[in-house]
C-alpha cells in the first residue's frame, strides 16, 4: 500500500505520490471507457496479443492488481503492463484464443481501473 512514510520506496515522487489505490479503495475514473485500442494476431507461435490503454495506475501494486484480474480470465496466457504513473499505461494481454474486450474492460474496471480511447 502507499503511504507518505513508504511512498518514494515504490519509485513515486512528490508529483505523483498520491497512490489511488492507497486511499483505501480504487477510486473510479471519469474517463469513458472503450474497446482496446489496438491489436496484433497471427503471431509466430499462435499467440494473439491484444494491446489496451489504461487510465489511473500509479505504483506496482496497481499494475499487480490489473494483473491479476486480466490474467483471470479463460485463455489468457499473460499481461504485460508498460506503467505510465499517473498517466495511461499500456497492458498487452497474450492469449491462445480471442479474449471478448468487453471481458477484458471488466476486468479491469474490477481493479479499479478504466480503459481509455486510444
Amino acid at each position: 500500500m502507499c503511504s507518505p512514510t513508504t511512498g518514494n520506496e515504490l519509485g513515486l515522487t512528490e508529483k505523483n505520490r498520491a497512490c489511488a489505490c492507497g486511499a483505501g479503495g480504487h477510486a473510479e475514473s471519469n474517463h469513458a471507457e472503450s474497446n482496446h485500442a489496438e491489436s496484433a494476431t497471427g503471431a509466430s507461435d499462435g499467440a494473439i496479443r491484444e494491446h489496451y490503454l489504461v487510465d489511473g495506475m500509479t505504483c506496482s501494486h496497481c499494475v499487480s492488481s490489473v494483473t491479476e484480474e486480466v490474467s483471470a480470465l479463460d485463455g489468457v496466457e499473460d499481461v504485460k503492463v508498460a506503467l505510465n504513473a499517473g498517466g495511461t499505461s499500456r497492458i498487452m494481454v497474450v492469449s491462445s484464443k480471442p479474449i471478448d474486450p468487453e471481458a477484458v474492460r471488466g476486468a479491469v474496471t474490477e481493479a479499479g481501473y478504466s480503459l481509455v480511447s486510444a
